[in-house]
């Protein structure tokens, strides 16, 4: 498959959108975090490793569509 600059440009909205929303949620997590609620150790850490595997999915997605955009010039 040959990639085009819609599917680069695609790859890097995915891969902002991932950065903005989780960025958003860690922030969110931390806030509750140190403001003390009450939960089972087993919620930080699957929300915590949830971030990290979107955090590592939008820097794939984004090395693809930088690389696929660079190519279409």
């Amino acid at each position: 498959m040959k990639f085009e600059r819609k599917h680069a440009i695609l790859l890097l909205a995915v891969a902002s959108w991932n950065v903005v929303t989780f960025g958003n949620f860690a922030a969110n997590l931390w806030e509750a975090y140190d403001a003390g609620e009450d939960r089972a150790a087993g919620y930080w850490i699957a929300h915590s490793v949830l971030i990290v595997v979107n955090f590592l999915i939008a820097a794939l997605l984004g090395s693809l569509g930088w690389k696929a955009l660079r190519s279409t010039r």
